[in-house]
């Protein structure tokens, strides 16, 4: 799904990793490494949740993290889940739950995260800005701009990534298809810009 919004600010930041991308400092994608981060997966508006409650199925289920960053669950009605990793969700309503259930047992997974956009530039049909889903990697971004135009270099397919720290990370289409080394795992974050040279 495309989305049709462009603000000056996502067009002048384009702009400026176009300029920086065709020089300078790249990482093969087998050679890049994550930066380690602490925090975890943070619960988003827009998830959906799979919460468990040990030998309670009427507590149990799913639920959509509503666009306030509250949940509905049973006994305790809304609930925030906005800004915490699921495991400490989990935590907060096993206390919660303690006045409705003896020694309750909560764990609390991500089903499903909402989509992101990404933006697709360069040697393709259809550039611009893309949701897509959490679990998207490049090819699933190349495929939502329409893939290659004539003139791509297939071999220069670069994931431009500037949280927590800039990244310039190389892909080759042959690597790719075949979902050889790093290529095969790499997923898309918010904020990347796929160019293709």
């Amino acid at each position: 799904m495309r989305v049709q919004r462009h603000g000056a600010s996502c067009v002048a930041l384009l702009v400026v990793w176009t300029a920086c991308a065709t020089t300078g400092p790249f990482v093969w994608v087998n050679d890049y490494q994550e930066p380690p981060s602490s925090a975890g997966y943070v619960i988003q508006p827009g998830d959906v949740l799979q919460i468990r409650v040990f030998n309670q199925p009427d507590m149990s289920g799913r639920a959509k993290v509503r666009e306030d960053g509250k949940i509905s669950v049973p006994f305790l009605n809304d609930v925030t889940a906005v800004g915490f990793a699921p495991n400490a969700l989990a935590q907060q309503l096993q206390t919660r739950l303690k006045e409705y259930i003896n020694a309750p047992v909560v764990t609390v997974s991500l089903e499903e995260s909402r989509p992101f956009s990404v933006s697709i530039i360069g040697e393709v049909a259809k550039p611009g800005v893309y949701s897509v889903q959490a679990t998207a990697g490049v090819l699933q971004g190349l495929a939502a701009a329409g893939g290659f135009t004539p003139y791509a270099a297939r071999d220069r397919i670069f994931v431009l990534r500037d949280q927590p720290q800039r990244a310039r990370i190389r892909f080759t289409y042959e690597d790719l298809g075949q979902a050889a080394g790093k290529a095969a795992t790499f997923r898309l974050k918010p904020g990347d810009v796929v160019l293709v040279e």
